[in-house]
């Protein structure tokens, strides 16, 4: 049973840190591509970043860029999201999710979501 587990939402002021931590199961981590999403209220849900386990290609969508990292460690199957210059716009609950192709997650059709985390930023 594929699993993943977010951890590390939470309250910042803005211009803060968080790091999300998404630890994930029940597949093979390297054959997978794993992203953040993010849903605000009242908004769709959005693709924030991505990684391919497999060479460590990412993707970033630019809202994020240059404030936001992805990174894996392929030996604890887990994924991380560095978040930092935090802004009221980041607030949103977010979502971890394995895809079996890039393709997958660029059009929100992972197979696999996490529960989601809340991150509130504020002003």
């Amino acid at each position: 049973e594929v699993q993943l587990v977010e951890s590390g939402g939470g309250l910042v002021q803005a211009g803060g840190s968080l790091r999300l931590s998404c630890a994930a199961s029940g597949f093979t981590f390297n054959d997978y591509t794993l992203g953040w999403f993010r849903q605000a209220p009242g908004k769709d849900r959005e693709g924030v970043s991505y990684i391919r386990s497999s060479d460590g290609s990412t993707y970033y969508a630019d809202s994020v860029k240059g404030r936001f990292t992805i990174s894996s460690d392929n030996a604890k199957n887990t994924v991380y999201l560095q978040m930092n210059s935090l802004k009221p716009e980041d607030t949103a609950v977010y979502y971890c999710a394995a895809a079996t192709s890039l393709w997958r997650l660029r059009i929100g059709s992972p197979e696999s979501w996490g529960q989601g985390t809340q991150v509130t930023v504020s002003s």
